[in-house]
């Protein structure tokens, strides 16, 4: 995973496209640098951070165990994000500090009003888990 090459499989499983705005919520000493810079580097902009007056095209969520409330924060990402776009919810993976359990994230994606599609071990420590918006709750 540590490859140029790994690396470069986990952007493309990403399904980023150039130009588009991505917000970054809960960066912190422990996140994937080298990831962030990929991400960067494929969409051709910095991660956008903080409050926003504009619609983002995707949220990448850095959320580890002891973060807070994660129903709260998937909610507060959701005000942010075009109505098509994906929430990625990064975590540790398992065995590194902060690890999520998986039922963790089950639990709360529904209730707030998100479906998990895929997860996938995105960096050497990191597991990306996208969640979109139910059908159902956009009505």
């Amino acid at each position: 995973m540590n490859s140029p090459q790994g690396l470069a499989v986990s952007i493309e499983r990403l399904g980023l496209v150039p130009g588009e705005l991505i917000l970054e919520v809960g960066y912190d000493s422990d996140c994937d640098d080298q990831l962030r810079h990929a991400i960067e580097a494929k969409i051709g902009s910095n991660l956008l951070s903080g409050h926003l007056d504009e619609v983002v095209d995707a949220v990448f969520v850095w959320w580890r165990e002891g973060d807070g409330d994660l129903v709260d924060d998937l909610v507060d990402a959701l005000t942010y994000l075009s109505e098509n776009g994906p929430i990625w919810l990064l975590t540790p993976k398992v065995g590194i500090a902060g690890h999520v359990e998986p039922s963790d994230i089950q639990d709360s994606a529904p209730t707030a009003g998100l479906t998990q599609t895929v997860s996938f071990l995105v960096a050497p420590n990191w597991t990306a888990t996208k969640l979109v918006a139910r059908k159902s709750a956009k009505r």
